[in-house]
């Protein structure tokens, strides 16, 4: 079991990466507040000692994670680097394929968006956004959904995605000539908000939204926006659809001290190095978890969370996994099998 004393940190498994990232904000072992350090050109390397971190602890922690077959393990703690294990064939510098940890991504640049003011609320009708589409099943319920029930996975469309098998919503959406139109065209099965219902349409349908109100798909604002001012040079994110729509639900890859760096964008509140990329309220709302989510999860702006743990986490499908956890001290065992 590895514990980090006077720790903030975040976690990341990533694919088969693991990526563990901690603390600048809270205290050191001698109860000292960190300075800032921004990792935008490179990240700092030290020795785990120096940071407070045992390294016969962490040698333990890198033979735990192999066992479960990942491809990584980074950990940074005060901003720097105190481990980075590659288990073979997974070498360095390698991109990795982050799957819905992709959603959290297409969320972060809805953040800036607001923050931004090319999209004037969260509180925004969905249909009115999209008022050009031809939807043949516009009913007051419909009208009621909003961006914010999308990211929050309560936009009340009937939706199916569980075996991935051809006739499911989502294999559907993407045999589709308009995905987005599809996406809103789907019968309303709850009022919106009213239900935690997990639903790939909805980021996808956020995505297309970054089209309209930046003139640019989800990658190339990232990279002017988000990617750029991070020092995030790895990411490649698949091909855009017929109306020129990048994949909001997955396909996004990082290499994984760019994944770190997303992260720790996270951690540090929305802030990187003296400019605030994201409100630090859009981060406060995915470590709250407003709703009511599976599995004893809660979830918000689409981010997992364990507010009882003051967990939260970008997680895609085959163990990948951002986890922040601010002001703890942490235990972490069967979480890296993801």
């Amino acid at each position: 079991m590895l514990r980090l004393r006077h720790a903030t940190a975040v976690v990341f498994f990533t694919g088969f990466q693991c990526l563990v990232a901690s603390g600048l904000i809270a205290g050191t072992a001698d109860n000292q507040v960190q300075e800032a350090v921004w990792p935008t050109k490179a990240w700092p390397v030290s020795t785990p000692e120096e940071q407070g971190m045992q390294s016969g602890t962490l040698a333990r922690l890198v033979e735990t994670v192999g066992g479960y077959k990942q491809d990584s393990l980074l950990i940074v703690r005060h901003g720097k680097i105190v481990l980075d294990a590659y288990y073979a064939p997974y070498q360095p510098n390698i991109t990795h394929d982050l799957r819905s940890v992709t959603k959290s991504v297409v969320s972060t640049l809805t953040a800036i968006e607001i923050k931004q003011g090319l999209l004037d609320s969260v509180d925004h009708p969905i249909m009115d956004l999209f008022a050009d589409k031809q939807i043949p099943n516009i009913d007051e319920a419909k009208k009621a959904m909003t961006v914010q029930h999308l990211l929050d996975m309560t936009s009340g469309l009937e939706w199916q995605e569980k075996s991935y098998t051809p006739d499911e919503t989502l294999m559907r959406m993407y045999q589709a000539p308009d995905r987005t139109a599809f996406v809103l065209s789907q019968p309303m099965s709850d009022a919106p908000g009213a239900k935690f219902y997990y639903n790939s349409g909805n980021p996808y349908v956020l995505s297309a939204l970054i089209n309209r109100k930046t003139g640019q798909n989800a990658l190339d604002f990232a990279e002017k926006e988000l990617f750029g001012p991070l020092g995030i040079t790895s990411a490649r994110w698949g091909r855009a659809d017929a109306q020129g729509v990048i994949d909001g639900e997955a396909g996004l890859s990082l290499a994984p001290h760019d994944m770190a760096r997303f992260g720790y964008l996270y951690l540090r509140n929305g802030m990187w190095d003296g400019k605030q990329i994201i409100p630090a309220s859009w981060v406060d709302r995915a470590r709250e978890g407003r709703v009511k989510a599976t599995f004893g999860f809660r979830y918000a702006n689409l981010w997992w969370s364990l507010p009882e743990k003051d967990a939260y986490m970008a997680r895609g499908r085959h163990s990948q996994l951002i986890l922040v956890l601010p002001k703890l001290d942490i235990g972490h065992d069967r979480h890296f099998a993801g």
